[in-house]
């Protein structure tokens, strides 16, 4: 599917380098390193004491037998003060054991939080300083699902899969040590099932971990329609696309059902598959350990320490398996992260320092320019504007007007000529130093959440309040503030909905107002408005300008003709250059635009 909604969520399955992904991995949590220890030591050491806890409680068991025994025999009693003395060192295990436990735990919740943490905020840092193309390229549901899904599932199958890998490689080596110690026939039945379960495990692993990694990819896709519906609400009710949104959700969600279904059943297939095959184990063990304590070869405490190891011995090996699933969630979901850390970031020459006031005199000099290599937009464009002109810039769509306020802002830099700032080409400003003179308006109003006093002042955060509201009333957008709830404290919402389209112009006109740049941008700026709230905007605009470099991308053609110089735009380069009347003068293509806007009852079908 085109678009951003075919394109979120497209993750990969699998991780394409999942050993190289995992080295990644060790070296960015390498600060941590030494709570890492402490935590890998912590869980050992509770493992162990565990492990040695069923030989103990094997030997209370055959002292107590062993005293009742004596005394049915008459020949002894019951050592109450040895078998206390063997509980207490028990318990005095199993506390220590719990403490170290919790230790860890305590200790992996940190550093996987941390590492969360720090993912985070790089991605949100490397947003900021990737160019403009990756987000005309990419959806904005893709770059939520790493921040959000990927990363959760990062931190929470490392925090697992670390000290589960640990403690059960521990566990199943500590079993292995004690069963030989109580009991080698015993020990060897057990291990006969180990190929038994080997087998089984593979095979669930096989099928679970490809759900798993689908499961992953489809809720990256699942959220990214969600966050679109959500966004888009008004657009599908007026179109009346509503069962479509909820058919295109459906179909994705009954994928993501199919696959987390699947995902859950095979993995839930371990657990029952273990129990049946410890539950063989228990049978050989009874019967083989039955025979060797007739025979006088093993004690009865110790068969029921070898009971506990059996169980012991199972579990570590459906932990295991349980921990390759979480690793290919781990290393898929990291991938993706570092995939998006890698990005290239747009190439900046480091900040100049105290500049000279900018006089917004600018210069294009053959400029050459295609979004691909092979596809040029604009071919050979020429214009010097001088300190303080209102430039008009018009065309067909597609003609690269945009596409040169892009370039002037150095969201892209040119592929030919050149583009100058008071002499200065833009290539050898830094971007910070260089976007310091520009003020925009756009046709389409960017407002956060927030009060109408934040929002304005954006463009300068260090302005007081008077010079807040005196912006406003520059803008003309003083009155209707003052008549909202709460006035300069009125509370927008996400997509500032709750104000008019003109009012949301007027804001960011004030915001513009209040940055007080020597360059103006304003792009279609009144397209979106009625004619009466355009005259309103249109002024607060003319003020706007005044004493300012303006470049204008004209939408109505009726508002550019006071500009200084229009500059007529087609295909990519200027066909025709003057002010409004020598254009009309001139009946060539300026005047069939003008006329064809007039016949459309004022407006420029772009």
């Amino acid at each position: 599917m085109p678009g951003p909604m075919g394109r979120r969520g497209v993750a990969s399955e699998r991780a394409k380098d999942f050993k190289g992904t995992i080295r990644k991995l060790i070296s960015y949590i390498a600060h941590e390193r030494v709570a890492l220890v402490i935590a890998i030591a912590c869980a050992i050491g509770s493992v162990v004491f565990n492990v040695m806890g069923p030989k103990i409680l094997g030997q209370a068991t055959t002292e107590l037998f062993s005293g009742i025994a004596a005394k049915v025999t008459g020949t002894g009693s019951i050592d109450f003060a040895k078998i206390g003395y063997i509980l207490a060192t028990l318990l005095c295990l199993y506390i220590t054991a719990a403490f170290l436990n919790f230790v860890q735990g305590w200790l992996m919740t940190g550093i996987t939080q941390r590492v969360c943490y720090r993912m985070r905020r790089e991605i949100v840092e490397k947003i900021d300083r990737m160019p403009l193309g990756y987000f005309e390229t990419n959806s904005v549901g893709d770059v939520l699902s790493r921040v959000t899904n990927d990363v959760d599932t990062l931190g929470q199958s490392l925090n697992q899969s670390v000290t589960q890998l640990i403690t059960s490689v521990t566990q199943l080596i500590g079993v292995t040590v004690m069963m030989l110690s109580v009991s080698v026939a015993l020990a060897g039945v057990t291990f006969l099932t180990v190929p038994v379960s080997l087998i089984l495990v593979v095979l669930v692993v096989r099928y679970s971990q490809r759900y798993f990694r689908r499961q992953q990819a489809l809720l990256g896709a699942v959220d990214g329609m969600v966050e679109e519906s959500f966004s888009g609400q008004t657009v599908i009710k007026v179109f009346n696309r509503e069962a479509r949104s909820v058919a295109d959700f459906d179909v994705q969600n009954e994928n993501l059902y199919v696959t987390g279904w699947r995902a859950q059943f095979f993995s839930g297939l371990m657990q029952p598959i273990m129990n049946f095959v410890a539950n063989l184990a228990y049978v050989a063990v009874v019967s083989v350990g039955a025979a060797l304590a007739i025979a006088g070869s093993i004690t009865l405490g110790d068969i029921q320490a070898f009971m506990q190891y059996v169980r012991n011995f199972t579990q570590p090996i459906t932990q295991l398996s349980q921990v390759s699933n979480m690793l290919q969630m781990l290393s898929a979901a990291a991938e993706r992260v570092f995939e998006f850390l890698a990005e290239p970031e747009e190439e900046d020459r480091p900040a100049t320092g105290e500049l000279p006031a900018c006089s917004g005199a600018v210069s294009f000099d053959h400029v050459k320019f295609g979004y691909v290599p092979t596809k040029t937009i604009i071919h050979d464009f020429t214009c010097d504007v001088k300190p303080g002109q209102t430039v008009a810039i018009v065309g067909p769509t597609g003609a690269g007007k945009t596409t040169l306020m892009k370039l002037l802002m150095r969201f892209y830099d040119v592929n030919g000529g050149s583009i100058t700032v008071d002499g200065v080409d833009l290539r050898d400003w830094s971007r910070d130093d260089l976007r310091q003179n520009f003020a925009m308006v756009l046709q389409d109003t960017w407002l956060f959440k927030g009060s109408i006093m934040e929002n304005i002042r954006y463009g300068r955060a260090g302005a007081s309040d008077d010079e807040v509201h005196a912006a406003a009333r520059a803008a003309l957008a003083d009155h209707f503030i003052r008549t909202l709830p709460g006035g300069y404290n009125f509370e927008l919402n996400e997509d500032a909905s709750n104000v008019s389209q003109g009012q949301r112009q007027l804001l960011t006109i004030a915001r513009a107002f209040i940055a007080d740049r020597p360059i103006l941008i304003l792009d279609e700026a009144t397209s979106n408005v009625d004619t009466r709230t355009e005259e309103r905007i249109q002024r607060a605009m003319d003020a706007l300008m005044q004493g300012r470099t303006s470049f204008v991308i004209a939408h109505r053609l009726s508002t550019i003709r006071n500009a200084d110089v229009i500059l007529v735009l087609r295909d990519g380069d200027i066909v025709e250059k003057g002010t409004h009347e020598e254009l009309l003068a001139k009946q060539g293509f300026y005047a069939e635009l003008y006329n064809a806007q007039f016949a459309n009852g004022g407006a420029l079908d772009e």
